[in-house]
This record gives C-alpha cells, structure tokens and sequence, in this order.
C-alpha cells in the first residue's frame, strides 16, 4: 500500500458497508438516504481496468458524491483545493465502505484490481452544460499517493492541468 492518509477533510463522512455472504453470493446496502448529507438524485455505475484512474474531479455548483466499490479494490483521493489537505482510502471487498465527498473537494479514484464502482450524485448530469472541473492526477499534493505512475486516462483526465 502507498502512502495513505485517512483523516477526513471537511464535511467528508465514512460509511461502513455490510456484506451479508452465504454460498450464493452477497447483499449490501450502500445508500440510506436518512444518513447521507443530501438526497442523490442520479446513480452512476463504472468499471475500470486495474490501472485507470479516474479523475481528479471537482464541481463548482455543489454536486456531491456518494463513492462506493461495488467488486474489486479503488484507492479514492481527495483533494481539500483551499488547504491542499489530501485524503485516500482503499475501499472495496477487503474495505467495503462508501466515502461522501463534497463536490468542492478534487476527486477521483484508481484501479488496484479491475472495479465495479457506484457513483451516487447530488446533481443530475447536464450534458450541455457540464458541471466538471478536472486537476491532473500528477498534481503534487496527490501524485504520491497513487500506487501507479502510468495510468490508463480518458483524454479528458489527460488534458487536466
């Protein structure tokens, strides 16, 4: 494991996940809504090839977003963009646990094992009037934090800066 800090910034919550398992597989609850911050009102599933990394993204009209790894293992970075505070967990089958993150914070997510991974958002996606601010994963303050140095980017997470 990479160096990792797991004290939460600002308005960050943690959100242990149960897993009830028998031979047929497993069922977990990953959102009830009387404990999260602020209703979701979009749900967003992903899957990613161990070594992408998604992000860092941020949204300036107050998205937030309900992380959770639904199969596998991510490693999430948060960026504080004020103080430059940075968090990252590893989540998933061996940690399942949902990370709320508000949108003003940078924020993304890597690949360790190839991932299902759930996004629950605060906002509806507007595609012509998108609400997505990008930093480079190479960034300073987070770059030591991923496990990989040469990631699979989408070109948007490529052109970052």
């Amino acid at each position: 494991m990479s160096e990792t800090t797991s004290r939460l910034l600002k308005d960050m919550q943690l959100f242990p996940l149960r897993r009830f398992a028998d031979e047929r597989g497993w069922f977990c609850e990953i959102r009830r809504e009387s404990l999260v911050p602020r209703p979701t009102r979009q749900t967003n599933v992903s899957f990613s090839r161990k070594g992408v990394i998604r992000g860092l993204h941020y949204h300036e009209r107050g998205q937030d977003d309900l992380f959770v790894c639904l199969q596998g293992m991510a490693r999430v970075v948060v960026l504080d963009r004020d103080a430059g505070d940075v968090f990252s967990l590893d989540i998933g089958d061996e940690n399942p646990v949902g990370v709320w993150v508000p949108g003003r914070h940078a924020h993304g997510f890597e690949a360790l094992t190839d991932v299902f991974f759930c996004y629950q958002v605060t906002e509806e996606y507007d595609s012509s009037d998108p609400d997505e601010q990008g930093i480079s994963w190479t960034d300073p303050r987070v770059k030591h934090l991923w496990s990989t140095q040469a990631p699979n980017l989408s070109p948007r997470d490529l052109a970052a800066s």
